[in-house]
């Protein structure tokens, strides 16, 4: 499948793994980008040292390109802006605020740059201030949220924009894709559906809630800190919920709970303390399969829906 996307990021297939934090490391994102997509490592917070090797090992591991995400609010967000430059990234996507002042030298060092954006108010700043992309996300997806639907985001974003936009939020399998494309998208962002991948390194307790995952076992905490999240339903989140809904948690009890509960639910499984961020549409993933194999099908019965 050619897209505007295909061409610029140089791709067979228009799908980039979502940059999610603890998660996307490289590993996964040689795996994605191996099968045809575009793996994401994600920056988040961590050392430079480490996100460096990280990006090394990748590509000792794919000679296909991939990219790295960047949080802005992160602490070393300038640092990381220019070790994608020095290490020579093929594609940077960015969350949490505007780009605009990194974007003239990541284009002078031929970096794709492909902000995520909650908003049409923030696609059209991005793409003023030199963007190549966007990904428009809708708060189907997992992790921090806007309050937009994809199905609602999706179009407006196209319909204000020149440059070419990637859906996210609530894709998991060749209609989502499809969807996508009838309102105008020419790629997609996927997370969830990698979270329950054979190369994605998580913990094992981390798969298993997902692929358990029914329809109505997604829940957004937070909202009341101004930072919205969603989450798989365990006795935490359903924890967080409670104190957000009845004023037990006061928003800085709740940030203090929630501190490092990521890493807690990513590396140790921990139930009891740990925050396993999830698209709401966990529900329709029943298995874990190798990332070229969930790539694969996912784009055959996008092609066969499109009639490609």
């Amino acid at each position: 499948m050619k897209t505007r996307i295909t061409e610029l990021l140089g791709c067979q297939y228009p799908v980039i793994q979502g940059g999610m934090a603890w998660v996307a490391e490289h590993k996964l994102a040689s795996a994605v980008s191996n099968a045809g997509g575009i793996g994401l490592i994600a920056g988040g917070s961590a050392p430079i040292d480490y996100l460096r090797e990280q990006i090394r090992l990748c590509k000792e591991n794919t000679d296909k390109p991939f990219g790295v995400n960047i949080m802005l609010m992160s602490p070393n967000a300038d640092d990381l802006a220019q070790l994608v430059i020095d290490e020579k990234v093929s594609v940077v996507t960015t969350g949490a605020g505007n780009p605009a002042k990194f974007i003239p030298a990541w284009k002078e060092a031929g970096v794709k740059v492909i902000p995520v954006i909650p908003s049409v108010a923030l696609a059209k700043r991005v793409e003023k201030a030199g963007a190549d992309a966007v990904v428009a996300e809708g708060t189907e997806s997992g992790g921090h949220i806007g309050e937009n639907t994809t199905m609602c985001l999706v179009p407006q974003v196209v319909d204000a924009l020149e440059i070419p936009v990637i859906a996210a939020g609530g894709i998991a399998d060749g209609r989502g894709v499809a969807a996508s494309f009838m309102l105008g998208a020419e790629g997609v962002q996927i997370g969830t559906r990698f979270l329950a991948s054979e190369e994605c390194q998580i913990h094992p307790t981390f798969k298993e809630l997902v692929v358990k995952a029914k329809d109505t076992d997604s829940v957004v905490t937070g909202r009341y800190t101004g930072h919205p999240c969603r989450n798989i339903k365990t006795k935490f989140s359903k924890k967080l919920a409670s104190g957000e809904k009845d004023g037990s948690l006061t928003p800085d009890e709740f940030e203090e709970l929630t501190l490092g509960s990521l890493r807690k639910a990513v590396q140790d499984g921990n139930l009891e303390e740990g925050s396993f961020l999830c698209g709401a549409i966990a529900g329709m993933i029943n298995d874990v399969k190798p990332c070229a194999e969930i790539v694969r099908e996912i784009m055959e019965q996008a092609e066969k829906l499109l009639k490609i």
